[in-house]
């Protein structure tokens, strides 16, 4: 039987990230672009408050921006561009990993 020993290296900014989302498609090319993505709500770049009596109360009468309300962020850090075979391996990859969770 013939063996082959793989080394993994790691670049030293490794850092897995969250995500919970993604979005792409397929480029000219033919290859599959995914780019992924954390979504969370806004942080207001900054508030109004009430203030009663020369003291600050919790009642926020402004906001800015002024459509923080109905806003979303996706904060895209980080994407993969990969051919049809290493997709479809990444695919059966996946099910597997997801496989061994439904049996948990």
């Amino acid at each position: 039987m013939e063996k082959l020993k793989i080394k993994y290296k790691f670049n030293n900014e490794y850092n897995p990230k969250y995500i919970n989302g993604a979005i792409g498609g397929v480029n000219p090319s033919g290859e599959i672009v995914i780019n992924f993505y954390l979504e969370r709500r806004p942080i207001p770049n900054s508030t109004v408050i009430e203030v009663k009596d020369g003291l600050p109360t919790n009642n926020i009468i402004g906001i800015e921006p002024e459509d923080f309300g109905t806003s979303m962020i996706r904060f895209m850090e980080n994407g993969v561009i990969m051919n049809y075979q290493t997709a479809k391996e990444v695919h059966r990859w996946l099910g597997e990993q997801l496989k061994q969770i439904e049996n948990l």
